[in-house]
């Protein structure tokens, strides 16, 4: 792409007019190669994955709002909010709809303020009264209050100026190994693997950590309400603390595969006694310290093989189960990477100028 312009100077051998050869910098073309090699590799993400993460974060608004309508209502410290796998699908269907409409906005070139304020707010308000009537499952309109239309309205900006433009960052590299990020193999290397050293920043991947914590409690407190009282309904409960202390949790866990499997080399079997003392380890302590305000949102004593009322081994195969899949969602995260300087063009979907630049 960038050798169109230069053609025009060059004879049909491709050396300069004038038979005058010139050196290229043997690290320019490095450079060259890598930057387009990179380019051609970058990919959005793939749509199953994109609607994985809409499910997740539309369960994290719920939890949040409705954590905090409790905390202003009931004055509860352990911040208990509530969703459920029907919301989970309707918000990743939703969300999906919401990615379509905010690429229309290069329909609106030399007015973005009406994209911004009025017409993608409209919509999204649209949509999130449509959930809420549908989530009651009666025949009677719910009304929406002033209050709720005012916040559907910020979550509306917070969407069109934060939430998309961030995922519009994220690429996905399907053809890279999470062993060898750059896709080469050097054989003089020790058979022990290399972590990536440019993966996602260390923020977003607490964050994707945290709504996930929200995602396997919401559907773990939904199926045992299915079981024990025959909730039809699928609500599931968590608490805004547990994003903090799944998201530092499985934070720490990712870091101890990373160092275990790639660079000691470390398998599956020896790697999750390890990740199991360290989760009740991690659970224990929350659970103490959030105690002593009365902020812890479970108790285990009337679960046999407790400690305290704060772990039980009655939990110890869902645990092992969410350590292995850690690693696979650690393997996904591992092939995602947040492009700041070379990004899609939002009108045209091509690289940017800023690309060609470097390659000059």
């Amino acid at each position: 792409m960038i050798s169109r312009g230069r053609d025009s100077s060059r004879g049909r051998s491709g050396d300069p007019v004038g038979g005058l050869k010139t050196a290229r910098n043997p690290r320019q073309e490095e450079l060259s190669g890598e930057t387009e090699d990179t380019a051609e590799s970058l990919r959005e993400l793939p749509r199953w994955m994109r609607l994985y993460f809409y499910g997740m974060h539309g369960m994290t608004l719920d939890v949040l709002l409705s954590s905090v309508h409790r905390l202003f209502k009931y004055r509860d410290p352990k911040l208990v909010g509530f969703s459920s796998p029907y919301l989970c699908i309707m918000h990743s269907l939703t969300h999906f709809a919401l990615e379509k409409i905010y690429s229309q906005k290069r329909c609106f070139r030399g007015r973005p303020v009406v994209f911004h304020l009025v017409f993608y707010p409209s919509v999204y308000i649209g949509l999130q009264i449509l959930i809420g009537n549908i989530n009651t499952l009666t025949e009677q309109v719910r009304v929406v209050s002033g209050t709720q239309l005012a916040v559907h309205y910020i979550l509306a900006l917070y969407f069109t100026q934060v939430f998309h433009k961030g995922l519009s960052k994220l690429q996905y590299h399907p053809s890279t190994h999470p062993a060898d990020p750059s896709g080469k193999s050097d054989p003089g290397e020790s058979a022990c693997f290399r972590a990536p050293l440019n993966a996602l920043p260390g923020v977003v991947r607490f964050l994707f950590f945290g709504m996930h914590g929200f995602l396997d409690e919401v559907l773990f407190t939904s199926i045992f309400n299915l079981v024990e009282k025959s909730d039809r309904t699928l609500s599931g409960h968590t608490s805004l603390w547990s994003f903090l202390m799944y998201g530092s949790c499985s934070f720490v866990v990712e870091k101890l595969y990373l160092y275990l499997h790639f660079s000691r080399g470390w398998g599956t079997c020896r790697r999750l006694p390890i990740y199991i003392c360290f989760i009740y380890t991690w659970e224990f302590c929350w659970g103490l310290i959030l105690r002593q305000f009365d902020a812890c949102s479970w108790d285990y004593s009337h679960y046999p093989q407790n400690f305290m009322g704060l772990i039980t081994l009655l939990y110890l195969p869902g645990w092992v189960c969410l350590s292995l899949y850690q690693d696979v969602l650690s393997n996904v995260l591992l092939r995602i990477k947040c492009t700041r300087e070379t990004t899609l063009s939002e009108e045209n979907g091509e690289v940017n100028g800023q690309l060609d630049k470097k390659l000059l």
